[in-house]
């Protein structure tokens, strides 16, 4: 006889799925004394399941999975852009939905949850490489860049696959309690909580360039972030008109050129907060922004946390 307070995963494994980002809802909600859970693994078709990086997995289960699950994880996976699931798992993650599911997707396994139209005027987020991607492939899609993960209630998104981990405890902890979920926590020798609002720790402030053709002005700014930097010294150095330049520049990073500065700076204050012991005050004046008070606005504005915050990450116990 089934126990009536087992809550049943279902892993969705699809096409080019990531290892790790399948583990880790496998690993934290495995079956055992101390977690009421059961879990399945499934894909579009019962066997062999072709993976990222090298992997295979064998499945027992197709999407008819999904109707006996109550959390369903669908797990990143490889060229989220390209093509959408095969109709048959996009119906069956809307029926497992509808019928009261959780949808939770790991990484870019929220390129599959937003095929189904569930994300549509919702909040959500990915891995911050797929950001932008997501955003203009589901347009109704409200994607928050700068968060770990997001619970929209029946539909939760998560970011890399680190902050997969950190959904799974937050559920855990929805479903449980902190203290199963500081047990499960202690098991996978994981942060015990981390905000879902916390900002991805990832070296994304300033954006990849679209092209080159100011490359060297800006490597020659990255070299002088501690400098007065302005529209028309960058402009100078690149040998056009400052008009040219902002015009130019924004089409090649999609930031202004102050707006770019800005957040290389945050990026050095980053850096020097994981590395060094200097003062909020200290890093304030090497980076430019010349006082704390400054730094703590505009890396609240960009990453949603605090300097203070951000360090305690990289030094736990501090």
């Amino acid at each position: 006889m089934s126990n009536p307070r087992l809550r049943r995963v279902a892993v969705l494994v699809l096409e080019g799925a990531k290892p790790l980002d399948v583990g880790i809802p496998a690993q934290v909600f495995s079956t055992r004394a101390s977690m009421p859970y059961e879990v399945r693994l499934c894909g579009a078709a019962p066997g062999l399941v072709t993976g990222g990086d090298g992997l295979s997995y064998h499945v027992a289960d197709g999407p008819d999975a999904l109707a006996w699950a109550d959390i369903v994880f669908i797990p990143g996976y490889r060229f989220p852009g390209r093509d959408d699931p095969p109709p048959a798992v996009v119906d069956a993650l809307r029926t497992a939905h509808h019928r009261g599911a959780r949808l939770a997707a790991i990484s870019t396994g929220a390129f599959a949850l937003a095929a189904t139209g569930l994300l549509d005027g919702r909040r959500a987020t990915t891995h911050w490489h797929y950001t932008r991607a997501l955003a203009a492939r589901h347009p109704k899609v409200r994607v928050d860049e700068n968060v770990l993960f997001v619970d929209e209630g029946s539909v939760l998104t998560s970011a890399g696959a680190a902050s997969g981990i950190d959904l799974c405890l937050h559920i855990l902890r929805g479903d449980l309690g902190v203290a199963a979920s500081n047990h499960a926590a202690r098991r996978l020798v994981a942060a015990p909580y981390r905000s879902g609002g916390q900002a991805q720790y990832v070296p994304r402030s300033v954006p990849e360039p679209l092209g080159e053709q100011f490359a060297a002005t800006r490597q020659w700014a990255l070299h002088r972030l501690g400098e007065r930097l302005t529209l028309d010294l960058l402009a100078r150095q690149a040998a056009v008109s400052p008009r040219t330049f902002s015009r130019r520049f924004v089409q090649e990073t999609g930031y202004t050129p102050m707006q770019w500065v800005m957040r290389a700076r945050v990026d050095l204050a980053r850096e020097l907060l994981e590395r060094s012991q200097r003062s909020v005050e200290q890093i304030a004046a090497d980076v430019g922004l010349g006082t704390g008070a400054n730094l703590r606005t505009h890396f609240q504005r960009i990453l949603g946390t605090t300097p203070s915050e951000y360090r305690r990450t990289f030094t736990p116990g501090e």
